[in-house]
């Protein structure tokens, strides 16, 4: 589908998606950012558009699980800031170290290959399946759980190097 087709057969659809996204969300930002989600996906799957037996019903379902993805993740997750130490001991030292791990987690997975760090966001952070992953990027599911194997291997011996440097600066 070129992009004429697209703004003549997708293009249209953004009101009803809109209203739909509306209802479901119930807050004018939110929909606005699903819509636009949506419609990028469309975009990024033009190609496949034309295997669709209707579009409209394509988008409308696309929509509606963007809507619950958001929701989800409002509802089931929290900020990578806002964890807190799972011991009985909450001094500010130790408050204080648990911002500091986290905030090295953040930066070790920001070094991380674009590929890589995607797939670790979204299926550590942000709880996706590994399919709706694949889906999302176009690559194979088991290109994803070997992107985030590397990813997580990769981080977790960043974050031990660092923990073990540290320890030895303390320690001289």
């Amino acid at each position: 589908m070129e992009l004429k087709e697209f703004k003549i057969s997708v293009l249209p659809l953004r009101p009803k998606l809109l209203h739909y996204a509306r209802k479901l969300t119930e807050n004018m930002e939110d929909a606005e950012d699903a819509v636009q989600e949506v419609m990028l996906r469309l975009w990024n799957n033009r190609t496949e558009l034309s295997q669709c037996h209707s579009i409209e019903a394509f988008a409308m379902t696309l929509t509606h699980n963007v809507c619950m993805d958001l929701w989800r993740r409002r509802k089931d997750t929290q900020p990578v800031d806002s964890i807190q130490a799972e011991t009985t001991e909450r001094t500010p030292e130790r408050l204080l170290e648990v911002k500091d791990e986290v905030r090295l987690i953040r930066e070790i997975i920001d070094t991380l290959p674009p590929l890589q760090r995607l797939v670790m966001r979204m299926k550590d952070v942000e709880e996706y399946e590994s399919e709706e992953i694949a889906q999302i990027t176009g690559c194979s599911a088991e290109a994803i759980r070997s992107n985030l194997s590397r990813a997580r291997k990769k981080v977790r011996d960043i974050y031990l190097q660092t923990i073990q440097e540290r320890k030895r600066r303390k320690q001289s």
